[in-house]
């Protein structure tokens, strides 16, 4: 089993700047793919980014191309979604997700941590 943990949300002002962590444990094994995603109140959750297991390979949904940045560090086990220039339409809780491959879909992921929030103040 895995278990994953975020941190590093907030309230911050919009123009302003948040990095989030995902700290893996357990079987990081199954964690090759890792992804965020974040649901807004009263919508359905959605893709944020993507990464794979060396890094070499991200995605960005559209609304946050230019803005956001995944990265990991494997020997901490932790994944991190450096977010620029937020927005009020950023506000959701933020959720880490991770499988052996990392896709789009919640369907893509076996793995979900908790959830941490982030308000993006206007």
């Amino acid at each position: 089993q895995v278990q994953l943990v975020e941190s590093g949300g907030g309230l911050v002002q919009a123009g302003g700047s948040l990095r989030l962590s995902c700290a893996a444990s357990g079987r990081t094994s199954s964690t090759y793919g890792m992804g965020w995603f974040r649901q807004a109140p009263g919508k359905e959750r959605e893709f944020v980014a993507a990464i794979n297991w060396s890094g070499g390979n991200t995605y960005y949904a559209d609304s946050v191309k230019g803005r956001f940045t995944i990265s990991r560090d494997n020997a901490k086990n932790t994944v991190y979604l450096q977010m620029n220039s937020l927005k009020p339409e950023d506000t959701a809780v933020y959720y880490c997700a991770a499988d052996e491959l990392p896709g789009f879909r919640l369907s893509d992921y076996r793995k979900w941590g908790q959830g941490t929030q982030v308000t993006v103040s206007s």
